[in-house]
């Protein structure tokens, strides 16, 4: 029989004899954004830089240098180049390999050993040199498919960059305005320390002309304390708020110590008539899951084609010799070319478990796509909720503001006509601190609520 009838008998017992990968369990079904109630709306909004909507100069500032230097987004770009590094080494695998190796071995041969007098006995050189090149034949698919779980591996770490960049522009805004709020509530509660001041001298002198009691003096003493105690605790919120913010921004801890943004010169940004459905395109998180996704799927191919023949093309070219004198003679050339064929046939289940455990972490990848998207969309429809209660809030604490406005207005006249006494308008006074306060934690919960949409909708970024 000649030698390549031969080379294919065995190819095919040896395909017959291979391992089984046995049955294999349904592939796990992704959720779609239609299934659960998204529309195919598409709307711009949010822009590249969405930060920019709020027109304040520091909070732009802040964000592009956090986005510049935050220790967190290098290691991200770090692990970027890591996975684009391996996805070229599973490149590298599919092409030819060439290779040059020599040796020169000074020996003593043994004198009862298979070499015959005069070598057995005697001490000589033994050299060798060949360049020696091989080449995978990927018959069925084991190396494209680890190629292209290594490329989804890439995809997900430049998708999980993005989203940590989304998410850092986020926090840097939502601890802007959190740091607004807090100075805002800080500047009425020193302007409501001064009026109970007031109001605290205003009853000692009545105390003093019999007008009223000292259960009366306890209680304004009482106010002035725990508005003081107020301010402390403010104080201290807003040092950690300005602490955080450094952090943020890649700074240290005292470097936005006269950071004093304005809740009020903030304009809230504007939102969209209807908001995006294609979450799936613009979510960095969820991209980067589908692209693992892909890449578990493309792990079950590799764990798959194990069971099949690895058939490789060797060949290899040089010079061998014993003795160095006849290393470069004509009769030292040596050479040789076939193929190399491996495959498993019988493992005690080896290869079966490895297959398993592939389809158990698509599995797994699945459900965590599925998550991120339910997780998404309730992030949206939370943030969309809250900002409409939000508005409807802030129209009924405009009506309580001008309310407490005209009746301190109205209580001032009558102290001035006589008809009232400064008591009253002190009280009223400080009834419009607090209802000024409350406007103000309601606009700087409405700015929180607009970072939060704005980073829950993608950040502006979009998959390419």
């Amino acid at each position: 029989m000649k030698r390549p009838t031969l080379i294919a008998v065995a190819a095919a017992a040896l395909l017959a004899a291979c391992a089984s990968p046995g049955p294999q369990p349904p592939d796990r079904a992704r959720l779609e954004p239609a299934a659960l109630g998204a529309t195919g709306t598409a709307t711009p909004w949010p822009a590249e830089r969405w930060w920019t909507g709020w027109h304040d100069d520091q909070l732009d500032a802040l964000i592009e240098r956090a986005l510049a230097g935050q220790p967190s987004l290098q290691t991200a770009e770090a692990r970027v180049r890591q996975a684009r590094a391996a996805a070229d080494a599973a490149g590298a695998a599919r092409q030819p390999q060439l290779g040059v190796s020599v040796d020169l071995t000074d020996q003593r041969f043994s004198a009862n050993g298979l070499y015959p007098p005069p070598l057995a006995g005697s001490t000589d050189w033994s050299a060798d040199a060949r360049v020696t090149g091989s080449w995978e034949l990927d018959l069925f698919g084991r190396q494209r498919a680890a190629l292209d779980a290594a490329i989804g591996g890439w995809r997900a770490a430049q998708a999980d960059a993005q989203a940590a960049r989304v998410l850092l522009a986020g926090n840097v805004a939502i601890g802007y305005f959190d740091l607004a709020r807090l100075l805002e509530n800080r500047r009425l509660a020193d302007e409501a320390l001064q009026q109970r001041r007031q109001i605290l001298a205003l009853v000692q002198q009545r105390v003093g002309a019999g007008l009223d009691t000292r259960v009366d003096l306890k209680q304004a003493e009482g106010l002035v304390a725990q508005t003081q105690v107020e301010l402390d605790t403010l104080d201290g919120q807003v040092g950690r708020a300005r602490h955080a913010l450094a952090e943020l921004s890649g700074q240290g801890p005292r470097a936005l110590d006269a950071l004093v943004p304005a809740l009020a010169s903030v304009r809230s940004a504007a939102l969209p008539a209807q908001l995006p459905a294609d979450l799936v395109g613009r979510r960095a998180d969820l991209v980067a899951q589908r692209w693992r996704v892909d890449a578990a799927t493309q792990e079950v191919g590799v764990a798959r084609a194990a069971f099949y023949p690895n058939v490789n093309l060797v060949a290899f070219v040089g010079l061998s010799s014993l003795g160095l004198d006849r290393f470069i003679e004509a009769g030292a050339r040596t050479y040789g070319l076939g193929p190399a064929l491996r495959l498993p046939l019988f493992d005690g289940g080896r290869l079966r478990a490895q297959l398993g455990a592939r389809h158990a972490e698509a599995d797994a990848a699945v459900d965590a796509y599925n998550g991120a998207l339910l997780r998404a969309l309730r992030e949206v429809a939370d943030e969309v909720t809250t900002l409409q209660v939000l508005e409807r809030q802030q129209q009924a604490q405009a009506d309580a503001t001008a309310a407490a406005d005209a009746a301190a207005d109205l209580a001032l006249q009558r102290y001035r006509a006589g008809l009232g006494n400064f008591l009253t308008v002190l009280t009223a006074q400080t009834n419009v601190l607090t209802q000024r306060r409350a406007a103000a934690d309601l606009k700087g919960r409405h700015l929180l609520a607009e970072a939060a949409l704005a980073r829950a909708l993608g950040g502006g970024w979009h998959d390419a």
